[in-house]
């Protein structure tokens, strides 16, 4: 027998014994409420759900109403549900702890129309550890009587009270706005005199998307310094993270919604443990999350902060500009300049868009007209200078075949020709790397944009999740267990595009690989392609029509082969002064070939 069960029966048979002291006199019966205080004040472990109080609250069941009288109404109770509700939000909490045990998200529905809760369930809670007679409880253990009131400007509020005798009171006060996913939550101790308080938070939240598997992927833990510095971790089947330094808030991330704490103040201190483990499939992932509130000495305390239950709606959580914002992923790692594209650039194009138009598939399409009509000055300059090339290629190949081997002197050559005929041998690449930024933007944006969810075009159901046209009984590995035609129509479009552009650049017969590159990166991707957002390969199918459209345009009706020819000609009899790029090219050319016939002697 355990400590924990010798403190339980002990306290048992100390409540017998007062029972039956109380219906022998008057002063037997003063004797048990002292000794029922003595078992209140009992030390015990903060974690919630307290094995000593439990075993407190299942001895009280056993006595009569008359002895339960004579405990604290913190310690004596019965759980109620009461619920909180705005236009936005319905929160259901327990007078058992005085916490929200559910969460409606009413604007959205599930992937299966359902309502959408984003956690629901007795393993979510909300629990303050409260100093009492040199020991804690912890307030998940507590009852409380909770008290709706309604202000004249449609915010609604919940007071929760828990009397804890001796002039022990804890007051938790929720509130909403009439139209916000903002709650604010104050907590006010009396007789409680401690340096620091812990908030112990959890919530698990429920499968509201197509694919657990995804979603879990897309499971991240956000976080703000007081200083301003932020970070996020992905949530593996066991991740930790200690923040030792003031944070702000805390924020539990799906893939469309999240659940964050924040303090104006800062918390002292916040130890995080989330996982992805041991979870069934109606749930995607877990996260505990620590507190450490600084607090003054004083007899009565009042803490303040907020909790934002809502979607990763990029301008909703930047109109609070707390950085929540960052929790929409629109650039990370070695790409996170893109996230200013996407903020500065493609949001503003896509909000303009869709307050005008309703069918995203059609905003898409113009978008991607919109950005191809931006970089068509560096398109047509890439398409020029693909035309030089291939006038120069009769050239280049007699200077190929005159030096042979020597690809030092080769290359020396084939520079003096470039800058006699005016030619920039990278002005095809440059303007190429223009338009990379704008693709991985787009990578990040469709895949993170909630105005998709649930959002159909043509076969697609979902715009925000992998449009399918077949179910297949197995699962293909490296591609899955579906067909995606969009990915197979974007794949398609880029082998003809790689085709297509075969015949109108010069291909260089040293390098294969960069012959053959074209034709298999397609199909190196798409696996991955195939489980992404309908909305992405939608895009990159239509920009690489875009592309065919174009480039078939500015070959056949704007770029003139002969003129450029010509034009070739004048240049070469035309004094030219090799650019600075140019110049160091060939002065590195030089070096090498130096080099090579010292190390030749």
């Amino acid at each position: 027998m355990d400590r924990n069960q010798v403190i339980g029966f002990s306290l048992l048979a100390l409540l017998l014994v007062g029972y039956i002291m109380v219906n022998n006199n008057a002063q037997q019966k003063l004797e048990a409420q002292k000794q029922a205080d003595s078992i209140a004040y009992a030390k015990v472990h903060p974690k919630p759900l307290i094995n000593e109080t439990k075993m407190a609250h299942a001895a009280a069941d056993t006595i009569s109403d008359s002895l339960k009288k004579l405990l604290p109404a913190a310690f004596v109770g019965k759980e109620e549900m009461v619920t909180l509700e705005n236009e936005k939000l319905s929160l259901q909490f327990t007078t058992k702890g005085a916490f929200p045990v559910a969460a409606l998200i009413k604007e959205y529905k599930t992937y299966d129309k359902k309502p959408l809760y984003l956690f629901s369930g007795n393993e979510n809670y909300l629990s303050l550890t409260l100093p009492i007679n040199n020991g804690s409880v912890a307030s998940s253990d507590l009852f409380f009587i909770s008290k709706k009131e309604e202000k004249q400007d449609g915010s609604k509020s919940i007071v929760f009270s828990a009397d804890l005798g001796n002039g022990k009171v804890v007051n938790i006060t929720y509130s909403l706005p009439k139209n916000d996913y903002m709650m604010q939550c104050e907590i006010s101790t009396s007789g409680m005199p401690t340096n620091n308080l812990v908030l112990d938070w959890k919530t698990q939240t429920l499968h509201t998307e197509r694919d657990v598997v995804n979603e879990r992927m897309n499971s991240q833990v956000y976080y703000r310094y007081q200083s301003g510095d932020h970070d996020y971790f992905t949530i593996t089947q066991d991740k930790k993270e200690s923040l030792d330094k003031r944070v702000n808030w805390v924020g539990f991330r799906m893939h469309f919604f999240n659940s964050t704490i924040i303090s104006k103040d800062g918390f002292a201190k916040a130890d995080i443990s989330a996982t992805t483990a041991n979870l069934d499939s109606q749930h995607v992932a877990q996260n505990r999350t620590v507190f450490t509130l600084p607090t003054g000495t004083s007899n009565n305390q009042t803490y303040s902060f907020n909790w934002y239950i809502g979607p990763n709606h990029y301008p909703t959580l930047r109109k609070y500009q707390m950085d929540l914002d960052n929790m929409v992923p629109l650039g990370s790692g070695v790409m996170s300049f893109v996230k200013y594209i996407n903020k500065w650039l493609i949001i503003p194009i896509f909000n303009v868009l869709h307050g005008f138009i309703s069918n995203f598939g059609v905003i898409i399409m113009l978008m991607t007209i919109i950005i191809r009509f931006f970089l068509s000055f560096f398109t047509y300059k890439s398409y020029l200078s693909a035309a030089k090339m291939r006038v120069l290629k009769p050239e280049i190949d007699e200077l190929r075949a005159k030096y042979g081997d020597d690809q030092q002197k080769f290359g020396t050559e084939q520079m003096k020709l470039f800058r006699t005929a005016g030619v920039n041998p990278l002005g095809g690449c440059l303007p190429t790397l223009f338009q990379m930024p704008f693709l991985f933007a787009m990578y990040y944006f469709f895949p993170s944009s909630i105005e998709l969810r649930q959002e159909s075009f043509l076969w697609a159901k979902d715009l925000s999740t992998y449009d399918s046209i077949a179910q297949l009984p197995f699962n293909i590995p490296f591609y899955g267990d579906h067909v995606s035609l969009f990915t197979l129509l974007m794949t398609a479009s880029s082998l003809f595009l790689a085709l297509y552009n075969k015949n109108m650049t010069t291909q260089d017969p040293n390098n294969p690989m960069l012959k053959w590159m074209p034709y298999i990166f397609p199909f190196m991707l798409i696996g991955v392609f195939n489980k992404m957002a309908a909305a992405l390969t939608f895009y990159y199918f239509f920009s690489n029509m875009m592309s065919i459209t174009q480039q078939f345009i500015i070959q056949k009706y704007i770029i003139n082969e002969t003129k450029i020819h010509a034009q070739i000609q004048q240049n070469k009899n035309k004094p030219v002064t090799a650019s600075k790029w140019q110049q160091k090219i060939e002065d590195m050319q030089k070096t090498n070939a130096e080099r090579m016939k010292q190390g030749k002697k």
